[in-house]
């Protein structure tokens, strides 16, 4: 009788083998694989799983957030693709609180691809409070990305300098840029008066000026008319070319 039982139970299984799609059947040898003890065959797993850019295989990457590893957690986190805007975010939300940079940044950076409003004020959050430039670059432009008028007065605070260090650095001047390029993504008028501001700042970076410069052309504000004209006049023939470019796009 355990015998017949022993059967009928491996008959089942096998049975519930057979209904498994192709699909699914890939998706569980690379499930198997992230019980691996070897990091790099886990980080692997993940690769294929995002490569397959299915919603179940997506899924299947979900537990990887909370691996021990934070390459194997930042890998997860951009095998998430295939799930919907929503889905994505609320599984990648928590990682803002890692306690690893690279993790936040990466993080910040994959919710910017998600298109979801929810993780709008998250980011805002971040952009003001994290300690490091990178992950507050991070998520300024993945704020650019989401398109939301919510975060335009804090981009714009960004890019003022409003709580910035009393000692600036080449990364906090990364940051600022980040802020003028996703304040020309979001194409709010509201921004345009600080983008304004910096292009004729003639002690700001010039590749912060070029950045501001490419925003209001973005924006096509008319109010940018006379900044752009004269910048024009700039020495540097970078700047000079962003601005007749931006012209152009206003006319």
């Amino acid at each position: 009788m355990a015998f017949a039982a022993t059967a009928g139970a491996a008959t089942s299984v096998c049975a519930q083998s057979d209904k498994l799609t192709p699909m699914q059947e890939r998706i569980q040898v690379q499930q198997r694989r992230l019980t691996s003890a070897n990091v790099e065959e886990r980080r692997d797993a993940l690769m294929a799983l995002g490569a397959m850019n299915h919603p179940e295989a997506a899924r299947a990457a979900v537990p990887a957030l909370n691996d021990p590893e934070a390459v194997v957690r930042v890998t997860a986190a951009h095998a998430l693709r295939a799930l919907s805007g929503a889905d994505a975010a609320a599984a990648l939300l928590p990682l803002l609180q890692d306690k690893t940079e690279f993790v936040r940044r990466e993080v910040a950076s994959a919710l910017g691809n998600t298109h979801s409003k929810s993780a709008v004020q998250p980011l805002i959050e971040l952009l003001s409070a994290d300690k490091e430039s990178s992950v507050r670059a991070a998520a300024a432009m993945s704020l650019g990305k989401l398109q939301d008028e919510a975060a335009v007065v804090p981009l714009v605070n960004i890019l003022s300098g409003a709580g910035a260090p009393k000692k600036k650095s080449r990364e906090d001047d990364f940051v600022m840029r980040s802020a003028a390029q996703s304040l020309g993504l979001i194409r709010s008028h509201a921004g345009v008066a600080a983008l304004i501001a910096t292009l004729n700042n003639e002690q700001a970076p010039i590749e912060l000026r070029r950045t501001a410069a490419e925003s209001l052309g973005a924006i096509g504000d008319p109010s940018a008319l006379p900044a752009l004209k004269s910048a024009t006049d700039s020495a540097d023939p970078h700047l000079s070319q962003t601005a007749r470019a931006a012209l152009r796009r206003l006319h």
